[in-house]
């Protein structure tokens, strides 16, 4: 079993209009040391993928139809709730998508990476490695040095001064790297991060890409990494997951998913990605929107937007079958590895 191992993951979410079918059978695996890009259209279901891995889908309004979430062998899912909140923040960190919400504007943000310290350190005591008889007194003052540290680790310059700061007098990316600092203080083993470069310029998003790689090297962590940019994963991953509408349709690792993207969704998005060499009116798009999910197209939730549709396609969920090692894909007609018409 993967290290991190989705099977049928199946969510709805309920509201004023009804109930949507927001996750149509996710199937993932994460092994440590592997990095995990994706991907796909705004509402896709790419965050909710990973807060599911958290539990941090609130319930009302979201209900779990079926499937599993195991996480080093233990299921998320069947875990109770104080259960996961030893899990979060300690073997699971989470690098949410926007520093300026995420962070609280009327607290320093050493305020804040010590609460992260302390509640790290009550569910594993050898996070600040005190005695357990250690005072609260003492056990601020560490949280305060490992804060500091991690800082410093994620290339904040001056730490020592700059962890008195407010959050308004950190730059976006130097916020960003605030929060990666926070979810790597319970020295998690799986890392989980939510579109960590929106709205940063190129250099700076190159900046906390070799940040995360080198965290990766270091201690081994299995990163899902949600993204809508293609040149990130590129640049970053080990392996991509393609998602459309609530389904995983294409998946594998990176340079072959890249280099022969077999899914018609997959390819579209790769024909809309913009090159130096495209003249004006080349770029292109793919026709219609994400289908309304109170509503959903019977079988392939693309079918209606894809240019090679056939009658067969909104017969049924179209199966996965591997393409080539490791490269799976979800539609009527991939060819599977190894067949004759391969």
């Amino acid at each position: 079993m993967a290290f991190l191992d989705i099977r049928d993951l199946h969510l709805a979410m309920r509201t004023f209009e009804g109930e949507a079918h927001v996750l149509n059978g996710i199937n993932l695996s994460v092994e440590r040391g592997e990095i995990w890009g994706l991907v796909g259209e705004t509402g896709c279901g790419k965050s909710l993928t990973g807060l599911s891995i958290s539990r941090l889908v609130p319930s009302p309004p979201g209900r779990y139809l079926r499937g599993e979430i195991r996480f080093a062998g233990q299921d998320l899912l069947a875990t109770p709730e104080d259960g996961m909140r030893r899990l979060r923040g300690g073997h699971i960190g989470m690098i949410f998508q926007d520093p300026t919400t995420n962070l609280n504007p009327a607290f320093r943000i050493g305020e804040q990476m010590v609460d992260v310290a302390l509640h790290a350190d009550a569910v594993d005591p050898a996070i600040l490695g005190l005695a357990p008889g250690a005072s609260r007194r003492q056990r601020r003052v560490e949280a305060r040095r490992l804060a500091i540290a991690m800082l410093d680790k994620v290339g904040v310059p001056d730490a020592a001064r700059r962890i008195d700061d407010y959050p308004h007098q950190f730059s976006g990316g130097m916020r960003q790297r605030v929060l990666i600092a926070m979810a790597l203080i319970g020295k998690p083993e799986l890392l989980i991060a939510d579109e960590p470069t929106t709205a940063l310029d190129v250099s700076v998003q190159a900046q906390i890409l070799r940040l995360i790689h080198s965290l990766v090297l270091e201690y081994q962590l299995a990163v899902l990494l949600i993204t809508h940019n293609l040149g990130v994963v590129a640049q970053l991953c080990t392996h991509v997951a393609v998602m459309y509408a609530g389904n995983i349709i294409e998946s594998g690792p990176v340079r072959p998913v890249f280099r022969n993207p077999t899914h018609p969704y997959t390819r579209a998005l790769m024909k809309a990605v913009p090159h130096a060499t495209h003249r004006r009116g080349e770029l292109q798009g793919l026709p219609g929107s994400v289908p309304n999910l109170f509503t959903p197209p019977p079988g392939c939730r693309l079918a209606p937007r894809c240019p090679v549709a056939q009658p067969r396609c909104a017969e049924r969920v179209p199966p996965t079958i591997a393409v080539s090692p490791g490269h799976d894909v979800a539609c009527v007609l991939a060819t599977p590895a190894g067949s004759a018409a391969a």
